[in-house]
């Protein structure tokens, strides 16, 4: 069915908000609706008390500051490599996987060299390395 000027319908009424606390003639005058004495019958109390909500906005963790949305380094250690592989092996995420030092190939990789590599002849692929273990490297 098209839309045309004989089928649209009349848009419906919005229901105006109820007016608080203007004369009793009004029908919310004197309480304002808020009932007599009692805490909610006070200024500055949030509804949020009354529905129980505000329990529940206190436990939720609040953002401060800046959170970076990158993947943050999966670490791998140079002693891991040195009991995992043998000489002249590839060292790649794919193989840090299946040799369960890492959770994700999607993630990035990041090797720390405080020991000594151990290993010779190792091919590095698509994997990060720290300034020691660079220096290692190129003294072999």
């Amino acid at each position: 069915m098209s839309i045309s000027l004989h089928n649209i319908n009349k848009p419906l009424k919005q229901k105006s908000r109820k007016r608080v606390g203007r004369g009793d003639a009004a029908g919310t005058g004197t309480y304002s609706g808020r009932g007599q004495k009692g805490q909610n019958a006070r200024s500055g109390v949030s509804n949020l008390k009354r529905l129980g909500m505000k329990a529940r906005l206190l436990q939720i963790p609040k953002v401060r500051g800046f959170k970076s949305n990158r993947a943050k380094n999966q670490v791998v250690s140079v002693k891991d490599i040195n009991d995992n592989f043998s000489d002249n092996d590839t060292i790649n995420p794919q193989s840090l996987k299946d040799k369960d030092l890492i959770n994700s190939i999607k993630e990035p990789v990041k090797i720390l060299g405080k020991e000594n590599l151990t290993v010779k002849g190792l091919k590095f692929e698509k994997v990060k390395m720290s300034a020691s273990l660079k220096e290692q490297l190129q003294k072999k």
